[in-house]
């Protein structure tokens, strides 16, 4: 048989590699040698505090975490004609059943029966080689490296999210938390034409890689009041569109308040608290619009295009890189290091 290593959470804070088998390809999938894995803030829910949301991890078991990933086909199942040995790809994680309402009319993303990477109890891709459907794979084009590749998934949810809030030429933006997903959403509000981005978040670091990618103005929410802040630079209107990427439950209670009239909230980030107290009072003097993002859908290949095309600098997202074999470390920094660790990958192999 042959063998693989893999990396598997044991307990909390704690993980471990060990050797598994290594996967073939079956009939309408590849096997893909992967190079760059991104670790997300839904990882590190997991890794440390064992739950994100709804979704709990069994820890009377070890578990495999990893969901952004990129590397090269080595090996192609029966049936597969749209990719061959020696392509990169980027993996879209959630490979859904393709025959409800929602995957039928677009909306694959809430498919209830989704197999998604590393939400539990699915595997994630934490491993050398991984089989995964080669409908699910997205080509690489010659110009954008399996690094980038691994943070399409990331960059598809800020895609998503300013799909969502509508975002057009010259809005004024706000945008709570700029950890990866604020930071992608960042991206993709300029990509999207937005005129005056506003961004907070009380990490130094994160505000400092955030007017490295075109904030306009960066509020430390820790030292400065957001609500009054917006308020003077916005001359009291509010922001067209106002995005919480953090999943912060006061943040979340921040958005009516600065949203303008007739403005857009988008909440992006996930609360590890279920309820959470919120102005409706706000919402309805304002008559704002509420969306949601859970995940993304048909983004991949856009995301892809914007990359190659270089309308989104993705790859400077990235401030921290560890190899397979440290993968513990680069989870405990990821827990520990709010100085100046913005966004991890491993590299696995390449």
């Amino acid at each position: 048989m042959a063998t693989q290593k893999g990396a598997f959470m044991r307990g909390l804070d704690h993980m471990i590699i060990k050797e598994i088998e290594k996967p073939a390809a079956g009939p309408g999938n590849v096997v893909v040698a992967l190079e760059y894995i991104g670790i997300c803030g839904s990882d590190i829910h997991y890794y440390h505090a064992g739950k994100v949301g709804a979704y709990t991890v069994d820890l009377t078991q070890d578990y495999m975490l990893g969901h952004e990933a990129a590397g090269t086909v080595v090996e192609v199942g029966e049936g597969v004609t749209n990719l061959q040995v020696g392509d990169r790809v980027a993996l879209e994680p959630g490979v859904t059943c393709g025959h409800c309402e929602f995957c039928k009319t677009g909306y694959y993303n809430l498919c209830p029966d989704v197999q998604f990477l590393a939400t539990p109890p699915v595997p994630g891709c934490n491993e050398e080689f991984i089989e995964h459907p080669a409908d699910w794979c997205f080509k690489l084009p010659d110009n954008v490296s399996t690094k980038e590749g691994a943070l399409i998934e990331p960059l598809s949810v800020g895609f998503h999210a300013a799909n969502q809030g509508g975002v057009g030429v010259g809005d004024t933006v706000v945008i709570l938390g700029s950890g990866c997903i604020g930071l992608c959403t960042l991206l993709s509000a300029k990509a999207h034409g937005a005129g005056q981005i506003i961004v907070a978040d009380i990490v130094e670091a994160r505000l400092n890689k955030a007017k490295e990618l075109g904030a306009d103005v960066v509020i430390n929410s820790g030292k400065e009041n957001v609500l009054e802040r917006v308020a003077e630079l916005t001359g009291g209107r509010g922001a067209d569109k106002v995005f919480e990427t953090s999943g912060a439950a006061v943040c979340i209670q921040q958005t009516p308040y600065l949203a303008r009239r007739g403005g857009v909230v988008v909440l992006v980030g996930i609360s590890v608290q279920s309820d959470i107290s919120y102005s409706f009072a706000q919402i309805m003097d304002k008559e704002l619009t509420i969306k949601s993002v859970f995940r993304y859908r048909n983004i991949f290949p856009k995301a892809i295009a914007a990359v190659a095309k270089g309308a989104i600098d993705v790859k400077q997202i990235v401030t921290h890189e560890f190899d397979f074999d440290h993968i513990d470390d680069a989870y405990q920094k990821c827990v520990n290091n709010r100085t100046d660790l913005v966004k991890a990958v491993i590299k696995v192999k390449g």
